[in-house]
């Protein structure tokens, strides 16, 4: 039976090493004091035991403390679409939405498959070293109601969902309105309770919306003093229709209207221009970037390295598409050397940043992504037993590319171990594996 280290007291997590901040160095020999959810201290390990001597002790010198990783943008019922049989490959974004995204997957959503796949999703961000993550539903045939059956599935894991619905008028202006709504009423049910999960305002893209729209969901948003979020230029497909329909490009569109400010989370920013760039970094917009389902819909490859030189936070998502973190932060940081030949780009450290706290920023978490007395504790242990040195200079790298799921020792998230010794903790994953199997069944057969 697993032995899970209780929670309930001071507890000394004593690691090889300690990279509290991947913006600096691995501090050897370092470990961490944790109570109550929250980092009481950092420093090395005799200092620790001496200032807490009757601490319940982690012996985690085989390993590596880090900070949890923050998946800034998720489809969690996108699992649902893996393998899904399909007559022919989409020509392009547009036929990859129009012919097969939107009604072979999303128009046949409903709260039973929605349910299974967020079981399977916490599972997979939890072996893979996720404890944070944003959320974007659709499913305009599964409403209302559809947020809270995620949420029931994510409060049960004790992971930190922000969680919304991708309001879109598609369908019809009626549907828009329901998902909109949607999103505000989960948005303030969740403001009357203490626990992980909480909402955002959502709304699809500027091709699915109109002007009108846009405007109602900022107005919402900022009623409740919430983030919003939308999809910005995934492939060549919306720059297009913005040039054909309103004379600009889609983040000048935008900052024509007045929305554009911290408050916003765009995803993919693949096919940006330099102009749109130094937009995005002057009103403070923050940037999820989802280097895999690019390649899987032909979006091409987000100017990454130009967005942060110009002072854009960016952060890093699965998309719902390949969810191990591990995978997704290589892609990150190996796709733009070879799309700008040059090497020295993207280092190690930069893609971990963007895994960590540029993700904990961009959903609003001052409170994580660094490892200090105060901060939540939400962390990963790491096994060191690499086939090569682990040390200060080589660390970004050797941890990046050499470690994977299957290296993570322990999983915390906000004081409470979900993963410990490679298992996760309290549930059963064959149980849910074969859940989301029949559910996924089910949608092929609709």
């Amino acid at each position: 039976m697993l032995q899970v280290p209780a929670s309930n007291s001071i507890m000394l997590i004593l690691g090889q090493s300690l990279w509290a901040d991947t913006t600096g160095p691995l501090q050897p020999g370092h470990g961490l004091a944790v109570s109550a959810g929250r980092i009481l201290a950092a420093g090395p390990h005799t200092d620790l035991c001496a200032r807490f001597p009757a601490a319940q002790v982690v012996d985690a010198g085989d390993c590596v403390i880090t900070p949890a990783f923050t998946n800034a943008h998720h489809h969690m019922y996108g699992v649902l679409a893996h393998g899904i049989p399909l007559d022919e490959a989409p020509a392009g974004f547009w036929p990859f939405l129009e012919d097969f995204w939107w009604p072979r997957v999303e128009d046949r959503l409903s709260h039973e498959l929605i349910a299974a796949a967020t079981d399977w999703a916490c599972l997979e961000m939890v072996r893979s070293g996720v404890t944070t993550f944003y959320d974007c539903l659709e499913a305009p045939y599964a409403l209302p109601g559809a947020l809270e059956v995620e949420a029931g599935v994510v409060r049960r894991w004790g992971l930190r969902g922000v969680l919304s619905f991708e309001a879109t008028q598609r369908v019809s202006d009626e549907n828009g309105e329901l998902g909109l709504r949607e999103n505000a009423s989960f948005f303030n049910a969740c403001r009357g309770r203490d626990d992980l999960v909480s909402g955002m305002i959502c709304f699809h893209t500027t091709f699915t919306c109109s002007a009108g729209f846009i405007r109602r969901a900022f107005a919402l948003a900022a009623e409740r003093g919430a983030r919003v979020h939308m999809h910005l230029s995934e492939g060549t497909y919306e720059p297009q229709y913005c040039l054909e329909h309103f004379g600009q490009r889609p983040v000048n569109y935008y900052d024509g209207m007045g929305v554009l400010g911290p408050h916003v989370l765009a995803s993919q920013a693949v096919q940006v221009d330099a102009d749109e760039v130094d937009i995005l970094a002057r009103r403070g917009v923050h940037v999820s970037h989802q280097p895999l389902s690019n390649c899987e819909v032909g979006g091409g490859f987000a100017p990454v390295p130009e967005m942060l030189a110009a002072g854009v936070n960016v952060a890093l998502g699965s998309d719902g598409y390949v969810n191990n973190f591990f995978e997704v932060m290589r892609a990150a940081a190996l796709m733009p050397k070879a799309r700008l030949l040059d090497p020295a780009t993207m280092p190690a450290a930069a893609a971990w940043t963007m895994a960590t706290q540029n993700g904990a920023r961009a959903l609003g978490f001052e409170d994580l992504g660094t490892l200090a007395p105060g901060k939540q504790a939400d962390l990963l242990l790491i096994r060191a037993d690499l086939p090569s040195p682990l040390a200060a200079h080589n660390a970004a790298d050797q941890l990046l590319f050499w470690r994977n799921p299957e290296n993570l020792y322990g999983v915390m998230s906000a004081g409470r171990w979900l993963l410990w010794e490679g298992h996760v903790v309290d549930q059963d994953p064959e149980a849910i594996r074969q859940r989301v199997s029949s559910a996924a069944a089910r949608l092929w057969q609709a």
